[in-house]
Parts: C-alpha cells; sequence; structure tokens
C-alpha cells in the first residue's frame, strides 16, 4: 500500500508579543501534528527559539530556503522551517501591541498566501494575532479576513467561521457597529452564508451537515410584532435555500430564536448555525468551550485556520497558555488542506 501524500501546511508564529511562539512550540513536539500534515514553519528563528524555551520543548526541524522545497520532501516526520526575518527582538514587548508586531504578523501571511498562490501550499494554521497591532502596522482592512481575501483575490462571498469541536458557525455580519447590522441583513447574504458553510462542512469530511439559521429578533419576532427581518429577509432566505437541490437531504433549517437554538445544536441535531451578527454566536460558542475554539476563514480559495481566544497578552512568556484550540485549528487546516489538495489534483 502506498503512503498517502499529505497536505502541505504553513504553520505561522503570531504575534511575537504574544503566546504565539509558545503553542506552536507545543503543538509541533506532537508527533500526531506530522502525522496529519507535511508541515512548514514559517517564522523568525530567534522567536521560535523563544516559543521553545517557554514551552519547555525541543523540536528538531529540518531548515528549508524556500517553500518549494517543502512539496517534494522525501520524510515529513520532522517539520520543515522556512526562516524569515520579520522583526528585531529589540522591538518586541511581550504583553503590548506594537505597529512592529504587526508588520511582522503581515510579512509572513502574506508570504504564506504568496505561496498558495503558487500551489506550494494546501493550507495556512496562524497563531493567534491582534487586530491593533496589524492595523497600526500597516493594514488596511477591518480585520485579517478581509486582509486575507484582497490578497488572494476573491470576488465572491467570504465570512468567517467559528468552531466548536463537531459544531460551526458563521454570520452574516461581523466587526462592525451593532447600530449597523440590521443594514447588513439580506436573502441573497443569508443564502451565501448558509450555502458556504455547508460546502465547507463537507469538506471538512461532515457527510449529512445540517444548519439552523437563525433569527435576529428577540424570540424570532414574536410574529412582527418585535421586529419584521424574520418574516421580510430571514424567512424568504430559508425558503430558498429549501427549494434548491444539495448533495444531501433537507440541508437547512430555520429561522430559529437565537437563544434556544445552541440548545438544539448542543444536542446534535445541527452541525452549522448560521448567525446574524458577531456576538450572538461568539457568545455561545466561547461558552461551551473557550479553549477548544477554532476560527476558520470561509470563502478563500485555500483554507486557513487559527485559534480563537488570541495573543492573550495578560499571560504571554509565563509557559501557561494551551495548546489545545491550535491542535483542534491544526486538524482542521490538515483535513481541509488535504480535501484542497485532491481538488487541485482532480482539476489539473
Amino acid at each position: 500500500m502506498s503512503t498517502p501524500i499529505l497536505p502541505v501546511v504553513a504553520v505561522t508564529l503570531g504575534d511575537p508579543a504574544g503566546i504565539g511562539a509558545e503553542l506552536i512550540a507545543r503543538l509541533l513536539a506532537r508527533s500526531e501534528a506530522t502525522a496529519l500534515a507535511n508541515v512548514v514553519l514559517v517564522g523568525d528563528r530567534w522567536l521560535w527559539d523563544e516559543g521553545q524555551r517557554i514551552a519547555g520543548t525541543s523540536v528538531a526541524v529540518d531548515e528549508v530556503q524556500s517553500f518549494a522545497e517543502v512539496r517534494d520532501r522525501a520524510g515529513t516526520a520532522r517539520p520543515a522551517f522556512l526562516p524569515v526575518d520579520s522583526i528585531d527582538p529589540a522591538l518586541v514587548h511581550r504583553g503590548v501591541a506594537e505597529a512592529a508586531g504587526g508588520r511582522s504578523v503581515l510579512q509572513v501571511l502574506d508570504q504564506c498566501m504568496d505561496a498558495t498562490l503558487a500551489g506550494e501550499v494546501d493550507a495556512i494554521c496562524f497563531a493567534p494575532l491582534n487586530k491593533q497591532a496589524m492595523k497600526i502596522g500597516g493594514m488596511q482592512h477591518e480585520d485579517e479576513l478581509h486582509h486575507f481575501a484582497e490578497h488572494l483575490g476573491v470576488t465572491g462571498y467570504f465570512c468567517e467561521f467559528n468552531t466548536l469541536g463537531e459544531l460551526w458557525t458563521s454570520r452574516i455580519s461581523s466587526h462592525v457597529p451593532m447600530k449597523d447590522v440590521a443594514s447588513y441583513l439580506s436573502v441573497e447574504r443569508i443564502e451565501q452564508a448558509a450555502e458556504l458553510i455547508y460546502r465547507s462542512l463537507l469538506a471538512n469530511g461532515v457527510p449529512q451537515p445540517k444548519v439552523a439559521i437563525a433569527a435576529f429578533n428577540p424570540h424570532g419576532g414574536d410574529g412582527g410584532v418585535c421586529g419584521r427581518e424574520e418574516i421580510e429577509i430571514i424567512g424568504p432566505a430559508v425558503r430558498k435555500l429549501q427549494a434548491r437541490s444539495w448533495p444531501t437531504d433537507a440541508p437547512f433549517h430555520g429561522p430559529f430564536p437565537a437563544d434556544t437554538i445552541f440548545l438544539k445544536a448542543q444536542a446534535g441535531d445541527y452541525q452549522a448555525i448560521v448567525t446574524m451578527y458577531h456576538d450572538q454566536g461568539q457568545i455561545a460558542i466561547k461558552l461551551l468551550g473557550f479553549s477548544r475554539g477554532v476560527t476558520v476563514q470561509g470563502g478563500l480559495p485555500i483554507p486557513i485556520t487559527t485559534p480563537a481566544h488570541g495573543t492573550a497578552y495578560d499571560i504571554a512568556g509565563q509557559g501557561k497558555a494551551s495548546v489545545e484550540a491550535t491542535w483542534q485549528a491544526f486538524r482542521i487546516a490538515s483535513r481541509m488542506g488535504a480535501a484542497h489538495r485532491l481538488a487541485s489534483q482532480a482539476t489539473a
């Protein structure tokens, strides 16, 4: 039996002032990681060494000079390491969001995305970053997802997914003020978000995904006396979805009041929930399991994942960071990266 060809997954160290390097050191110390993917670690050598020191690990790596060397490596039991000079250690102040750290993150991520465009990488798993640092470091977008989309030339619909074990969520609006949320609701956006998370679950190996659509108003609008978005926008979107043909039976249901739908999902009735705004899903997901949550960047031409918990500046450098969410993010990147590679080979 031939050995399966593993997907190439680029792994980055995240914001140098946070817990990212420590997390990646713990991740790559697991032999299960290199069993899932042909890993290429991308980042500053001093930061990688610092992460290992904090984590108390010692991971042997194979240094490479380009992404092109990684694809055809004879063995993948050890991570490849592509060193990048993105930041002087003297410019890093642990636990502080600074422009230099943001520029470092952008440089490394852009380099990884260029490798995906060249067909040298199948997925990216990045350690936590800080949006403020990235913005003062030069990012021109509201968040990293929009930066990814522009860099990768995405013109279609895209959105963040937040996952916890078998449950995934997406949202119609994301990092926008609450006063503007209702203006983002439309039949088209709800259709696009629902289809995107459904097809992403199929790519992640879920054979029969069931997707619930959340209501917007309290009690689902109470028949219109507490808001009409369910009647005029969300309900029609669900009916349009249900009228279409899908690879599996009856995948879309709703709208359901947001304060009860997560109970149905927790019971296993649904594998995904489309929420209408950021905190509608994020509060529930983080209460269900903050230390295991993962963010998946949906709608991009390449799988990109990250732990959902952020840079944890308050414990940076203390050796306390849990690797569980990073491990889950890496597993998803590896599964989706394998699917992406197979699809690319079939297209070629």
